[in-house]
């Protein structure tokens, strides 16, 4: 593999170990700060734990426009100023209400983040790595996150009751430093040549990340892109787009809905509620950290080899067997140890599939014209669902029995399965124009 491209995608993809990172470091200030500010189950929800997420959503959502209008690249450095701001912001606050404001600014980094990430290293690798460089932010998510967890028990008595601000505040460190290696990067070339015409300098990127012969190809099959965008409109929600559209939602549905979300936000509080201490709750944490980050990096080797589709088989039938026996586990009062080995099954479950195929997929199936915006409507719809679910999560924690959520997730992978079987094709080994052209008859 080109050593130039390799760089360039592992840098863009650390947006992700940020993204991985904001999301999940909340779950080790979740119950102080509950206790510090003494909040309602339907205040924490909303102001504490799920305020991130739904400037997640914004961000998602409002997305296309600069990664289109700016450019993939200034969109990415934008991202890395975000989650400075946010990480600071968030361990200084001195209330509730100023905490969900900066909480807010580093979802904003997270939602737009999952659009111009993805984006700019589908764009910028060709169809024999594209699944295994795309999966490198899934990859960063997962590192993030396992640091995350790391982190938080490590600093747990640094600080004294001021640990969650501790917690939350080093992450303007990896902020910092990827901001700066991200100033770097080359801009996209199908963004240089769709969007601003220049056609010269995005051969160049092309030859820097791939053979000179390749890099001709590459930007052949662009003009002759360009040419079929101009015979038609290139709105998204066309009836031509209507198949990328559904994939894109479904997707998104079925992977929060799985219950991926809740399980990595309250995990400390799942975990005490399965049987573990708070000391062997924060360090149980830390398991499902490293089970993510290895199984999808299983994930990431398998992609472009056995394809996304072989892996939303493996992984949704891996969901339907450890929700149910974490169900059954926590009906029948089993020990604490079996509950957390299928909660460890279920987090390899989404890491091998869902985790590894989402951001991948939905950043292949949409035409080059209107990725940025395609994108943004699959993240949004992902990110709407999780906020949603972490959301109610805090109050059905209080409300339902834990195996009561559990069977509802289980019957949900169900109906994904049903998906993956009768719905979704294969994109493995295609070109991004020769997808866009597989889709025409549909």
């Amino acid at each position: 593999m080109n050593k130039r491209l390799l760089y360039y995608s592992i840098t863009v993809a650390m947006a992700g170990f940020l993204f991985g990172f904001d999301t999940v470091v909340i779950s080790g200030a979740n119950l102080p700060i509950k206790e510090l500010w003494d909040t309602s189950g339907w205040f924490h929800g909303t102001f504490i734990m799920s305020m991130a997420l739904w400037g997640t959503v914004i961000g998602a959502l409002i997305a296309g426009i600069p990664t289109d209008k700016f450019g993939r690249k200034n969109t990415l450095i934008g991202i890395g100023i975000l989650y400075f701001i946010s990480a600071i912001g968030s361990g200084l606050a001195p209330d509730p209400y100023s905490f969900s404001f900066f909480r807010f600014i580093g979802g904003l980094g997270v939602g737009i983040s999952s659009i111009a990430a993805p984006t700019y290293i589908s764009e910028i690798s060709n169809p024999k790595n594209r699944g295994t460089l795309g999966s490198l932010y899934q990859f960063n998510i997962v590192f993030g996150i396992l640091i995350a967890y790391l982190s938080n028990y490590l600093l747990e008595g640094v600080g004294g009751d001021n640990d969650w601000r501790w917690m939350l505040g080093v992450e303007a460190i990896p902020a910092l430093i990827y901001t700066v290696l991200v100033l770097g990067v080359p801009k996209s070339p199908r963004w240089l040549y769709l969007h601003q015409n220049k056609a010269d300098e995005a051969l160049k990127v092309l030859v820097k990340t791939s053979s000179i012969k390749a890099a001709e190809i590459t930007l052949k099959d662009m003009e002759n892109d360009q040419e079929r965008s101009k015979s038609s409109s290139s709105q998204l929600f066309s009836k031509k787009y209507s198949f990328p559209l559904t994939l894109a939602f479904l997707i998104a549905f079925f992977n929060q809905l799985s219950g991926i979300n809740f399980i990595l936000y309250y995990a400390p509080e799942i975990l005490e509620k399965a049987g573990f201490g708070t000391e062997d709750s924060l360090f149980s944490s830390i398991a499902i950290g490293v089970v993510n980050l290895l199984f999808t990096l299983l994930g990431v080797y398998l992609i472009d080899r056995t394809g996304r589709k072989s892996l939303m088989y493996i992984g949704s039938i891996g969901y339907i067997i450890s929700l149910a026996m974490v169900s059954y586990l926590f009906l029948s009062d089993s020990a604490a140890i079996s509950k957390l080995v299928f909660i460890l099954m279920f987090i390899g479950s989404h890491a091998i599939g869902q985790g590894a195929v989402i951001w991948v997929f939905i950043s292949e199936i949409f035409p080059n014209k209107v990725r940025a915006y395609g994108q943004a409507w699959g993240s949004g719809t992902h990110w709407v669902f999780a906020a949603l679910v972490t959301l109610f999560g805090s109050v059905l924690l209080d409300v339902l029995q834990p195996w009561m959520l559990f069977v509802i997730f289980a019957g949900l992978m169900g109906l994904q399965l049903l998906f993956v079987h009768f719905m979704m094709p294969e994109t493995k080994g295609k070109s991004l124009e020769e997808i866009e052209a597989s889709f025409k008859n549909r």
